[in-house]
């Protein structure tokens, strides 16, 4: 099963799930129409009674749906439904003995990107054990939702895996004109860490992390290797978190963010690269 079948991820993990040969079924709040689907189910993924009927016969579940940032609903709202959805679905699956799930977390649980201060990461590279600095109700809904994927795998011995994605889009779509705004002015991309992750590797991922052999719950940090920036990533730090200290060697324009667990647990490489930009001379 795979809510927010409709969005971004949710349509290139069906597109996964289908090169696989693996059966589908898409929760959607409303059906396009469109979706590579054997079976689409409308509803809200908070209802317990539409994720019953979405589970029968799941034995695997990518849980994508989710309100993807605070800047457009009360922060009651964005935390409500994200946290909501994500026990809902991860508590049933659980009781219905479905064999693994994955949930969407994000980069932003680490509280700096949509924070209304300034903040800079407490040590780069930054992994899944860095302090978070939680300050709006997306970021919180997020740590609130790989806690709840720590509950559900203690409950009912369900692996979970959480990937921390971050800016994810397509290169025919909007993730060239958001590199390009970065590589303009990477202050447009500091509190990111200036990392991105194409859209069919977020697919991938999600895949991988289904066949993960992992138990319990873990978090993963999954992005291409490289910033959008095309200058030095220690230059970009030292400019734009001058305090922030860096714990292992960066080299050239390495994304600050640990991939170790996402590359050596699931055997996950982002492969879609944004190219074109002139290396730092």
């Amino acid at each position: 099963m795979v809510t927010g079948a409709a969005g971004r991820i949710g349509r290139g993990v069906l597109d996964v799930l289908a090169r696989e040969s693996v059966a589908a079924t898409a929760l959607v709040l409303e059906d396009p129409g469109d979706l590579v689907a054997d079976r689409v189910v409308v509803g809200d993924a908070r209802s317990p009674e539409t994720v019953a009927q979405a589970l029968d016969g799941v034995d695997g579940v990518v849980h994508l749906a989710a309100i993807p940032t605070p800047l457009d609903d009360p922060p009651e709202v964005v935390f409500g439904t994200n946290t909501l959805s994500t026990f809902t679905v991860l508590d049933a699956a659980g009781r219905a003995g479905v064999r693994r799930a994955v949930i969407a977390s994000s980069q932003a649980a680490s509280g700096i990107p949509f924070a209304a201060q300034e903040l800079h990461p407490v040590y780069v590279p930054v992994d899944h054990e860095t302090p978070d600095q939680v300050a709006d109700a997306y970021a919180l809904s997020k740590r609130a939702d790989e806690l709840t994927a720590d509950m559900v795998a203690r409950r009912y011995g369900m692996p979970v895996a959480a990937l921390r994605y971050p800016f994810v889009g397509g290169l025919d779509e909007r993730l060239r004109d958001y590199a390009d705004a970065v590589a303009r002015d990477p202050a447009e991309g500091a509190d990111g860490l200036w990392a991105y992750l194409e859209t069919r590797d977020a697919a991938e991922a999600a895949w991988l992390a289904l066949l993960c052999p992992a138990d319990g719950a873990v978090v993963m940090h999954v992005a291409a290797p490289e910033t959008l920036v095309p200058e030095p990533t220690l230059d970009l730090l030292r400019r734009y978190h001058p305090g922030t200290p860096v714990r292992r060697p960066i080299e050239g324009r390495a994304v600050p963010y640990d991939l170790t667990a996402a590359e050596q647990v699931l055997g996950f490489g982002a492969r879609h690269h944004v190219v074109g930009r002139p290396e730092p001379t």
